[in-house]
């Protein structure tokens, strides 16, 4: 199976080719690295020389049986079509918004829906998208829930990290932290400045003129954006937020009879990492006990953290979660509202589960189920 990667050098692509390198991928399997602004030159990677190819040349992209595309919906705009117009009936994986509602294209989740996706490739389908980051690492928490058919609906309030909109918004946040240490007196001891004038300074910064803002927008170093994306006008939701419902529910292949999912999206000042707080509508009234086994036993990367203030402290923030596959579920307790009605909260690193991991696992389904012969 011939693979090719396009995308490789940005914050998804990156993390992605980590990944195939910590799994033994790229001793493996046959990959090439394609380029759209050196095809020509060779770059070493792990230890390996890889000749970049030209990832807007057509007839190459049409020789590789599995192309992984981590490079942006302009490239899927400018490529894809294209490439099916003259026949080539190979492997698409995208982990842009492109295609991801084209209801000929599969969403990539295996932990939640292999059986789906394997019912996809065995009836002909060729393309897949990753799934939006939020959703994933929702689906991933709360998986165990959604498989015993428990729930009613969810609000999701989620918490999401500057790395989830790229690499020039996480060097932005930077530059703004910066731009607020900078404001402060050089020798904060031997001033002690009041904590009112500190907090003056810091004020005065975040509403500077001077403020870094051309990638983020706005001050989020110290602050919250509690918008993502465009606008849904009909709704009155943002883009990010109508995602959570409809991604969710062709995720578990529930567009016919889909559980509602809705809530808020906020940036925070965090580099890596998306939380997420839900309250859930139960179908009906089940132990907490019960749910957190449901929980812990759907994947193996869930882990159940106890509903206390140190284990949630120490475990459940981005600082503990980052950089790892572990998704802890904690703050689990039932709401005055009523027995039905639960309530938790989850950590995850978009840029694994929400992003690179599901794509990497898709290639060995699609050689397993497409290949094995």
């Amino acid at each position: 199976m011939k693979i090719g990667f396009i995308g490789w050098r940005g914050m998804v692509g990156s993390v992605l080719l980590q990944r195939l390198h910590e799994e033994g991928d790229l001793e493996r399997l046959a990959i090439s690295l394609f380029s759209t602004s050196a095809p020509g030159t060779t770059v070493s990677i792990h230890g390996s020389a890889y000749d970049l190819l030209d990832a807007y040349d057509l007839a190459i992209l049409s020789s590789f049986d599995l192309l992984i595309s981590t490079q942006g919906s302009d490239y899927t705009k400018a490529v894809y079509q294209d490439l099916r117009d003259r026949g080539w009936a190979g492997f698409w994986v995208d982990a842009s918004s492109e295609l991801r509602l084209a209801p000929d294209v599969g969403l990539v989740l295996d932990p939640v829906n292999l059986e789906h996706l394997e019912e996809k490739i065995d009836a002909g389908i060729r393309t897949f998208s990753g799934t939006n980051c939020s959703v994933s690492l929702m689906l991933m928490a709360l998986g165990g829930l959604y498989e015993a058919d428990l729930v009613e609906w969810i609000s999701s309030m989620t918490y999401q990290a500057a790395s989830g909109a790229g690499a020039a918004q996480m060097r932005e946040l930077m530059f703004q932290m910066k731009a607020i240490v900078d404001a402060l007196p050089e020798d904060m001891n031997e001033t002690d400045p009041s904590v009112l004038e500190i907090d003056r300074r810091v004020t005065q910064t975040l509403r500077s003129a001077d403020l870094p803002v051309t990638s983020i927008g706005h001050p989020l170093a110290g602050s919250a954006l509690p918008w993502i994306d465009s606008e849904m006008p009909e709704t009155g939701q943002s883009k990010e937020e109508w995602k959570g419902g409809v991604e969710t529910n062709k995720v578990l292949n529930r567009l016919e009879r889909p559980v509602p999912v809705d809530g808020l999206c906020i940036r925070i000042g965090s580099m890596r990492c998306h939380a997420q707080a839900f309250t859930i509508k139960l179908k009906r009234d089940v132990a907490i006990s019960k749910v957190e086994q449901l929980l812990a036993e759907h994947n193996p990367w869930v882990k159940i953290v106890p509903n206390n203030k140190d284990d949630t402290l120490r475990q459940l923030t981005p600082s503990a979660v980052a950089g790892t596959l572990s998704i802890p579920v904690g703050r689990i307790r039932k709401l005055s509202a009523g027995p039905e009605y639960l309530t938790a909260y989850t950590v995850g690193d978009q840029l694994l589960w929400g992003a690179a991991e599901p794509l990497r696992r898709m290639i060995g389904i699609i050689q397993a189920r497409a290949f094995s012969s």
